[in-house]
């Protein structure tokens, strides 16, 4: 079993504050979040964990859901109480099944630009499938890959934004035998479908999608629709990464939502 130490964790703030882990997307790392957290100090304790193949934290070949118990259980380690929790992306997937199967680790939580999963086994089978060939592809060629993944759709925003090439510059430094196996054992079709749990949820969730992202705003209407504890935050001239698009912005409303009621 791995070691729940392997996660690499950044803090920063103060420990007699409340505590904020904030969980990166996929090709990102705990740095991601570092300019976000110059605003957040002040009165969080901030945790930014390097999810398993990213950053400093090693990939494992183990199953999804053992690795969140583990995930879980080094959260349980690490904070001095339940903490505020924020996931962008794939951290957004893995924010929503932390805050769902262990909602007492977390006094609210914030999921940006996510899904709660694949509603079907047939569409996960087609999901492993599209992940497997992306994980060739970027051990084949890295370099190809980046390009591949950024001229999605998804992503078009983004692109024509001032930190990109920041952004891609940080993605270069990752290691993609790494990226691969993450993606084998935390993609979409590895996760379990969460969407019949919503109904049942009394812990707080907002949700964060960018008005250009027309499918992450459709799902996060689902959610709410679903989650009798959530509220939906749609931010204007944004798109998938909106926490880049718009940092001021989101900074300003994750803090919103932090404080509110």
């Amino acid at each position: 079993m791995p070691d729940p130490s392997n996660f690499r964790i950044l803090t920063r703030g103060s420990r007699n504050n409340p505590g904020i882990i904030l969980l990166h997307g996929f090709l990102g790392s705990s740095e991601d979040w570092l300019p976000v957290t110059e605003k957040l100090v002040r009165d969080y304790y901030c945790m930014l964990f390097d999810l398993p193949g990213h950053g400093r934290t090693p990939a494992e070949v183990t199953p999804f859901e053992e690795q969140m118990w583990l995930l879980a259980d080094t959260i349980g380690r690490v904070q001095d109480s339940p903490s505020f929790l924020a996931g962008y992306s794939m951290g957004g997937r893995i924010a929503l099944y932390l805050a769902l199967r262990f909602p007492g680790l977390f006094r609210k939580t914030v999921i940006i630009s996510a899904s709660p999963g694949l509603r079907t086994a047939e569409e996960r089978l087609q999901r492993k499938q599209h992940d497997e060939n992306l994980a060739l592809s970027m051990e084949e060629n890295f370099e190809k890959f980046l390009g591949s993944w950024y001229d999605l759709p998804l992503f078009s925003s983004l692109k024509n934004h001032p930190l990109f090439e920041t952004t891609l510059e940080a993605r270069k430094r990752n290691r993609p035998e790494q990226l691969a196996t993450a993606l084998r054992t935390l993609g979409t079709g590895t996760q379990p479908s969460l969407w019949g749990e919503l109904a049942d949820c009394r812990h707080h969730l907002s949700f964060f999608a960018g008005e250009k992202d027309g499918k992450y705003v459709e799902i996060g209407r689902q959610m709410v629709n679903l989650c009798p504890c959530s509220d939906l935050d749609i931010f204007p001239q944004c798109g998938h990464a909106l926490h880049i698009e718009n940092r001021e912005l989101f900074i300003d409303r994750l803090l919103f939502s932090l404080t509110r009621e």
